[in-house]
């Protein structure tokens, strides 16, 4: 992707893992924004980048994203954690509202079913009860509030698209305090914990089973997603200027 291309779509993660079947064979580039490094995956005209973990993070990720690709579109993406039971492990949930807990901002999205609620920290079963009750929202992450505020802010189109990989009822193994300033998982500093703490390893094995499936669930969900954004993009690159400009939705991804 060259500086002339029209990015027409930015996606953005927390981390890698999320969507790595996606961006396997896509060009890796580092290239830095306001004293920070980051990676960026390309793919025709479509760019990915993983700025890490919680608002903070999203929020500088989308910023650079916007100011070295201009993209048309900002696509918050990644892991999410149930609020009610009729959402499982592996399963697609594209909002109609992102509210932020932070300061009870929302954002309206023209597509999609329900609310996902952006939360500052790893919420545990008693939080993710109270918090569903106070919002009336049905899932729960810690980015999309901030690359939603980002695309507000410079105009441009926003979606986001989740996918479960915690249940309601699951507890998780105190992930929060491995999560550094940039929004970085210490993954060493993890397993050292947990190898000492027998009774986490239950819950541990199936954090990662559910995390695997549920990126392939994800990723297979964008490679359509990706497909319809590089198509509609071939089709304006390609219609004469005479023509009447028809504005083609991307795929409605509703919730499972």
């Amino acid at each position: 992707m060259n500086s002339s291309t029209i990015c027409k779509l930015a996606i953005v993660a927390a981390l890698q893992r999320e969507i790595s079947p996606l961006i396997k064979n896509w060009t890796r580039i580092q290239r830095e924004h306001e004293e920070h490094t980051f990676t960026f995956f390309e793919q025709d005209d479509i760019v990915a980048v993983c700025g890490g973990i919680g608002t903070q993070s999203a929020r500088r990720a989308a910023e650079a994203v916007i100011a070295l690709y201009n993209p048309a579109r900002l696509q918050s993406v990644g892991f999410a954690g149930a609020l009610n039971k009729s959402l499982h492990v592996g399963d697609i949930f594209s909002p109609a509202v992102v509210i932020d807990a932070s300061d009870g901002s929302r954002h309206q999205l023209k597509v999609g079913v329900g609310t996902l609620l952006t939360f500052m920290a790893v919420a545990d079963i008693t939080q993710k009860i109270k918090l569903a009750q106070a919002y009336a929202a049905a899932a729960i992450d810690m980015e999309a509030a901030a690359v939603a505020a980002a695309a507000q802010a410079h105009g441009i189109a926003f979606g986001a698209t989740k996918v479960i990989s915690d249940e309601l009822d699951f507890e998780m193994p105190g992930l929060s305090n491995f999560i550094d300033s940039d929004g970085q998982f210490k993954t060493a500093r993890f397993v050292l914990f947990a190898g000492l703490r027998p009774w986490l390893w239950k819950s541990i094995a199936m954090l990662a089973r559910n995390s695997s499936k549920a990126s392939r669930a994800l990723c297979v969900h964008l490679e359509h997603f990706c497909s319809d954004a590089t198509r509609i993009s071939a089709i304006q690159k390609t219609a004469s200027p005479s023509s009447v400009a028809v504005e083609t939705p991307l795929r409605n991804e509703g919730s499972k």
